[in-house]
């Protein structure tokens, strides 16, 4: 009985370590999704609040339906030149 007590032991430890390591490659795998998948976190955060908040989406397209489509596109393009010069500003993580 003994050695079974002791063999089972011992495959345990030959489990447990297995699994760190399995653990280990898995986390050093993943790191370079960190990145991407919070930044999908973000957008789901901020499309479940719009979807809380309907009245924000009627507001949009009321200011788009008073701003007309060419200044719109206006406003995007200045918009988008501050969000690539506020992304290349601050400092990366």
């Amino acid at each position: 009985m003994n050695k079974k007590l002791a063999r089972l032991a011992e495959r345990r430890q030959q489990l447990v370590a297995q699994a760190a390591a399995q653990r280990a490659a898995l986390a050093q795998n993943l790191e370079s999704w960190r990145a991407p998948l919070a930044l999908a976190d973000r957008g789901l955060l901020a499309l479940h609040y719009v979807k809380r908040h309907p009245s924000l989406m009627v507001g949009a397209v009321a200011l788009l339906a008073v701003l007309r489509p060419t200044r719109v596109g206006k406003w995007l393009q200045g918009g988008w030149m501050v969000f690539q010069v506020a992304r290349n500003w601050l400092p990366k993580k």
